[in-house]
């Protein structure tokens, strides 16, 4: 055998990692969509039901990344660093277990969201979601560096908006007349979505590291 079999037979094939992580970057778009369009409705019994659609989508999440851990084990080589394939599955994967957390929440509590908090969360984190799936495909051939260095810069400026939103609504609520129950639940709810702008941040932060290595 040559070595270009040899070498052949070890490389990953179609480079499985970043179609991969390009599919579940493409999952994660369209829970941001969900999300986005489900927190507009106005009808509740339709936001329900749309938001409960995701769990479907994070199921199909899950089984791709459980792909990538799979593969990890079965090629010798990879295009980068096995602790930041790792790294980067994780934190895709968190994306969207904690939209898919929001969502149930939502369902769940049924608030009364009087500042409008949760479309405008929605919003940042569907914003967020976008750069994160240009940032997944231009690892591919990481010709564009400039453009995932610029979109990591809007996506970490997004979680500073979700910082803000968050800390803005709960001096509202603090300062209303709602019940402590009621406080809890919308707390709840509006921390766990500015955790998903955390994971997005994250999973920006990982990116940026692989190409500062590989740049």
């Amino acid at each position: 055998m040559s070595l270009d079999q040899v070498l052949k037979f070890f490389l990953p094939k179609d480079r499985i990692f970043y179609s991969l992580f390009e599919e579940v970057s493409t999952t994660l778009v369209q829970m941001g969509d969900v999300f986005k369009k489900a927190l507009e409705e106005k009808d509740l019994s339709k936001r329900d039901a749309i938001l409960k659609s995701l769990e479907d989508l994070e199921h199909k999440n899950d089984e791709i990344t459980h792909r990538v851990f799979i593969e990890l084990g079965r090629n010798f080589i990879t295009p980068f660093d096995r602790e930041d394939i790792h790294y980067l599955a994780t934190s895709l994967d968190d994306i969207a277990d904690y939209i898919w957390g929001g969502a149930k929440r939502i369902v769940n509590y049924q608030i009364d969201d009087q500042y409008n908090t949760l479309p405008a969360f929605a919003e940042i984190i569907y914003k967020s979601i976008q750069e994160i799936n240009k940032s997944v495909f231009a690892l591919r051939d990481m010709k564009d560096l400039r453009a995932v260095t610029e979109a990591c810069v809007i996506i970490n400026s997004l979680e500073n908006n979700a910082d803000d939103l968050l800390d803005s609504t709960l001096m509202k609520l603090f300062s209303t007349q709602i019940t402590a129950v009621e406080l809890i639940k919308q707390k709840d709810i509006y921390q766990m979505l500015e955790t998903v702008t955390d994971k997005c941040e994250d999973a920006a932060n990982v990116i940026e590291s692989i190409i500062i290595k590989y740049s």
